[in-house]
């Protein structure tokens, strides 16, 4: 427990760097740009896109705080400069969700490929195919287990493809970062 409260402790404290700051906003410049120029919609239900890269960078680097509260106000942000379909706070909440799994399971720790599937896995099965596909559900009318088959067969496809390219993401972040001279993110560098 005592852990776990060091973690958001340290994630909190991030905020409070203007480094940090500004690199947050250039992931939402990067992620804005992804959303509008990177997605491929499958059907009104399916969305594949790489904008939630950048998301996953700030929430390496900076923890579950930082990557909630940026997941959050970035998903407001996207849909506010180009909104698809009504706005329901329940995908907001499920970004905020993603960012803590995430920042709990990839901040200043190694990334390995166990821990970017793990963390994948749980984003995958609780955010994307029981909480989005119930707020799918009750928005458009539709059943959700008419809606979960094409839904677990998607994330299942995309599981190991995410991962993939997570995994040499945050690795080649992490050179970079270093070789910037230790920019500040977390303990570990």
């Amino acid at each position: 427990m005592k852990k776990t409260f060091q973690v958001f402790r340290d994630s909190w404290r991030e905020l409070f760097v203007t480094k940090n700051i500004v690199l947050c906003g250039l992931m939402a410049a990067l992620a804005v740009v992804l959303s509008m120029v990177a997605s491929i919609d499958i059907g009104p239900y399916i969305r594949i896109g790489f904008s939630g890269l950048p998301n996953r960078v700030v929430e390496c680097l900076f923890g579950p705080v930082t990557g909630c509260l940026f997941g959050g106000m970035l998903d407001v942000l996207k849909y506010m400069l180009k909104p698809s379909g009504p706005f329901f706070f329940g995908f907001t909440f499920n970004a905020m969700l993603a960012g803590l799994i995430y920042g709990m399971l990839l901040y200043q720790k190694p990334i390995t490929v166990r821990r970017i599937v793990a963390a994948e896995f749980l984003v995958k099965l609780i955010v994307n195919c029981l909480l989005n596909t119930l707020w799918i559900s009750m928005l458009y009318g539709k059943g959700f287990f008419a809606l979960l088959p094409l839904r677990m067969l998607k994330n299942a496809i995309m599981l190991p493809i995410d991962s993939c390219i997570l995994y040499f993401t945050l690795t080649y972040v992490k050179r970079i970062m270093k070789y910037l001279g230790g920019y500040h993110m977390g303990v570990n560098i």
